[in-house]
């Protein structure tokens, strides 16, 4: 192969300098306009050295030139001879086309700038703000929960950055979430998963960092890869907190995003309240209102004042926070034995309505002895369950499922979809039957006798898109609701949507919990990102084993119908080694958006508890 020859490597230098952009360009025109001004300097010296009149020498000829280069115009009023107008034109004409070429390439080069500026490509310089890296619905509760939470915190700052146009992600956002009140909400167009990308976001002052899974085919792959990519980075890592939608995932994401990373297990924690949603009604009321920053929250505080007495005793220390239990070094603990104590160096878990309502009660709260009922807590018993439908995370619900039901609970199954029933062996307390049928159709559902049932479970069916599997969700439980009404059945009902939006329309079907799995996930990650310790805590409350949240029947506590303040309440639950937190209302069951639930009132609250009112506590099994 013979090599390059001067003109191939002029031409391949030229061509590097003029890819090099804007810059690049105009000093080319530059460059062209000097000679252009030079050569015609030299034309008019040597054809018309006595012109123009009143020119005293090169200098003002040159001027003259560079005058007729940037202002064509000025040709129209050149007088002279024919080698002089001859050469001016030349001029005027060349400057013609470098003046329009300047103003064309100034003009794209303005228009590309203003470009990358809108998509959103320059570096932030915020601190101490919460970075959301990712798109998908969850990204309007996160933001909006993330809102809540910072409403007190002048200049708090949300960054999100995915692959999608800057302005349109702000424009969704904010119809979505509407007001973000003091919060700043700053978009970025990139993808999470470049380094280049990542450095838009000025990880190394922010707060904490939310990994969100995508919608679409694999997305635990494409959360692997952001926390490989915030592993990788160089500078300090904040902490982090990721969704993970399959739980097979868990040990690949962790192992990718070290210590820093928390992950949520998306399947895992949807199924644990499902499945206590559908044995105790109103637990997916309870767990929302805990889980979003708009009543009671959960908190921790230094043990301060409360060493050195019970967990019994710390029950009444707050007039306005419910103590839940404690953090110790050694790990988490929710409704400890009553006479554990309480040391220097645990944090006291409470809930309450924010962090300037935890303060020490001020009086010992008035508690009336003789309105507490001492009554047993009555024995697990053998109960129906029936699921209708079936999806990914059916098995991993049968199976805790399993775990809180009694030996010789029954377990049926209805549903057309081939999967159902699939990979169940080793269950200890169920029998399951499955059974062919269409959910969304009456007389199919009539024929399984529902009425036997105490509990009906209603899935979002995995075969159709998530806006179809809600429809037909609603469908369903029209039909159920209608049943009860006609035959006179009593059954609670749990079922799971994908879409926020569809629970108003749930709300007519008075089912008794809907779960929306992506907004409860979406709640829990902006805890998370708040204060990453509270997993432990969520995590207690959603496990079978030690205690969790139940409402049971305010007449196991008081007497029906007598006036007690609610310390009597805390009392009475705190005499059978339980925790109360709140109670409901019997008569406000139906009534959105609380159906009743009053978590965490005040201890000097007056309440009146009927034969079907509950009191909601923290409890073994």
């Amino acid at each position: 192969m013979t090599g390059a020859t001067f003109r191939e490597r002029a031409r391949y230098w030229f061509d590097n300098t003029m890819s090099r952009g804007t810059a690049s360009l105009v000093g080319w025109l530059a460059v062209a306009s000097v000679l252009l001004i030079l050569v015609v300097t030299g034309l008019t010296l040597w054809l018309a050295p006595d012109e123009p009149e009143g020119a005293s020498g090169p200098g003002e000829v040159l001027w003259i030139t560079l005058m007729h280069a940037l202002t064509p115009g000025k040709l129209a009023s050149d007088k002279g001879s024919i080698a002089y107008m001859a050469v001016m034109f030349a001029a005027s004409l060349g400057g013609l086309f470098i003046v329009s070429m300047l103003v064309g390439l100034l003009s794209n080069g303005l228009r590309e700038r203003v470009d990358r500026l809108r998509r959103g490509r320059s570096r932030i310089v915020e601190n101490s703000h919460t970075v959301v890296l990712g798109w998908s619905d969850q990204v309007f509760t996160i933001v909006s929960e993330l809102v809540k939470a910072q409403a007190g915190r002048p200049g708090s700052v949300i960054a999100v950055l995915a692959d999608r146009d800057k302005l349109d992600m702000e424009e969704e956002i904010r119809d979505h979430v509407g007001d973000l009140g003091r919060t700043r909400l700053v978009c970025r167009t990139g993808r999470p998963t470049e380094p280049h990308d990542l450095a838009l976001m000025n990880l190394t002052t922010a707060r904490s960092v939310v990994v969100l899974s995508p919608d679409g085919e694999d997305p635990d792959a494409h959360v692997i890869k952001i926390l490989l990519a915030l592993a990788k980075r160089e500078g300090a890592h904040p902490p982090a907190v990721a969704a993970i939608t399959a739980t097979r995932n868990i040990a690949a994401a962790r192992l990718a995003g070290g210590d820093e990373v928390h992950l949520v297990d998306s399947d895992d924690t949807a199924s644990r309240l499902i499945v206590q949603s559908s044995r105790q009604s109103g637990m997916s009321v309870v767990c929302m209102d805990l889980l979003n920053f708009d009543g009671g929250e959960i908190y921790m505080r230094s043990a301060g004042d409360l060493a050195g007495r019970t967990y019994g005793q710390a029950l009444d220390a707050y007039e306005n926070a419910s103590v839940i239990g404690l953090r110790r070094p050694s790990g988490v603990v929710l409704n400890p034995p009553m006479d554990t104590p309480v040391a220097d160096a645990d944090q006291v878990i409470v809930i309450a309505q924010d962090a300037h309502g935890i303060r020490p009660a001020t009086r010992a709260p008035e508690v009336d002895a003789g309105a507490i009922v001492a009554a047993d807590t009555p024995a697990l018993q053998a109960e129906r369950t029936l699921l209708l439908n079936w999806n990914g995370r059916a098995e991993q619900i049968i199976r805790y499922l399993d775990a809180y039901v009694a030996p010789g609970a029954v377990l049926e199954i209805a549903t057309d979809h081939p999967k159902a029933g699939a990979d169940l062996a080793g269950l200890r307390n169920l029998t399951v039957n499955v059974k062919p049928c269409d959910t969304t159709d009456r007389y199919a559902l009539e024929s399984l006798g529902v009425g036997l049932f105490q509990h009906v479970i209603v899935l979002s069916d995995d075969r159709y898109t998530p806006h179809h599997a809600d429809t037909r969700t609603l469908m369903t439980l029209l039909q159920l609701r209608d049943m009860q009404r006609t035959l006179g059945e009593h059954y609670s009902i749990v079922s799971e949507m994908h879409d926020e939006s569809n629970r108003v329309l749930a709300e007519v079907t008075e089912a008794d919990d809907i779960v929306i799995s992506d907004t409860v996930i979406g709640l829990l990650l902006a805890q998370l990102a708040q204060n990453r310790h509270l997993s432990d805590v969520f995590a207690h409350l959603f496990d079978p084993h030690g205690s969790e949240i139940y409402p049971r029947p305010a007449s196991s506590y008081v007497r029906p119908g007598q006036r007690v303040t609610f310390a009597t309440v805390v009392e009475a639950a705190r005499r059978k080694g339980e925790t109360a937190i709140g109670y409901r209302d019997a008569s406000g069951r139906n009534t959105p958006p609380h159906y009743g639930i009053v978590l965490n009132p005040a201890k000097s609250r007056s309440v009146v508890l009927g034969e079907n009112d509950s009191v909601i506590v923290l409890a073994e099994r």
